[in-house]
């Protein structure tokens, strides 16, 4: 990751940044004073560890959340950039004031209801506060960093760090307690994925076929979407190693709604065609969201 030499005071000002982090950081505090905290849940991460060490040491979460944060604060400036930190800096600042000072009450005390919406606030939260360009919590930028230290992988190290908390609150608050809260977790992560990555799942569809040309025609001209088509080689197989033949490998980016439809009129053409599918996170370039996106 690149570092940046100058904060993008614009970027940080602009209404979309502000709203995404002042509505992110308003949900996740309904998700822990409304939800999670009255009733000794956690979440995963930073936040997790405040709120343990609020109900352990009786450090207000709001001291913790920051504390806890500074080496992610760090990390984020040396490692991704200046607007980047400032962004994080003040969602992190913005929820411990309004941990503070602004009183939310409790919801309910049914255990299922608080780990569902529990965690779809605080997920939705998160993810709000990443739309708009910082963070709440930091502990997968230090995974990121300890990667390269130490040699393990982020997801590693993330469960690594939420297995010994999840652990800690089993001892605090009981066993029961703590699956409840991994529950919280696995919504808050799923909820926060699908807002940062949208809810359309853009997937990379490619195709290998006989008949490629009327696979081109059909994807383009009767689905309106736009292909990128690769130079290739079929053939290679066990019982025939050389036998080879070129071809032309189609590739075409469709959310989850259309693939099915354009899989099922492929096969019409051809019953042996070759598919393979890819979950794409993100797509740029062209009109990606539109019929006539360019490759």
């Amino acid at each position: 990751m690149s570092n940046s030499n100058a904060i993008d005071w614009k970027s940080i000002f602009s209404l979309s940044s502000i709203l995404y982090t002042v509505f992110g950081v308003f949900s996740a505090l309904v998700a822990l004073q409304g939800f999670m905290i009255p009733n000794h849940f956690l979440d995963g991460g930073i936040t997790g560890i405040s709120i343990l060490m609020e109900e352990v040491f009786h450090i207000p979460f709001s001291i913790s959340l920051i504390i806890f944060n500074l080496p992610f604060l760090y990390l984020g400036y040396r490692k991704i950039g200046k607007t980047f930190s400032v962004n994080a800096l003040f969602a992190v600042l913005l929820l411990a004031a309004l941990m503070t000072f602004i009183t939310f009450p409790q919801v309910t005390s049914d255990k299922v209801l608080i780990a569902v919406f529990g965690g779809l606030f605080i997920g939705l939260g998160i993810g709000l506060v990443i739309r708009g360009g910082g963070v709440i919590d930091g502990l997968e930028i230090i995974a990121h960093y300890t990667n390269k230290k130490i040699g393990f992988s982020t997801s590693e190290i993330i469960m690594s760090f939420n297995s010994l908390l999840f652990i800690g609150a089993a001892f605090e608050f009981g066993i029961e307690t703590a699956m409840y809260s991994i529950l919280v977790y696995y919504t808050a992560m799923k909820t926060s994925d699908y807002v940062v990555d949208g809810f359309e799942e853009f997937t990379a569809l490619t195709i290998i076929s006989r008949e490629c040309e009327e696979v081109k025609s059909v994807i383009v001209n009767d689905f309106g979407k736009a292909i990128t088509v690769y130079k290739g080689e079929r053939g290679y197989l066990p019982s025939s190693f050389k036998v080879k033949h070129d071809c032309d490998i189609v590739m075409t980016i469709v959310t989850r709604i259309e693939i099915h439809r354009i899989k099922e009129t492929i096969k019409v053409i051809d019953p042996n065609a070759f598919f393979y599918v890819q979950r794409i996170k993100e797509v740029k370039g062209g009109v990606g969201k539109h019929n006539n996106m360019e490759h």
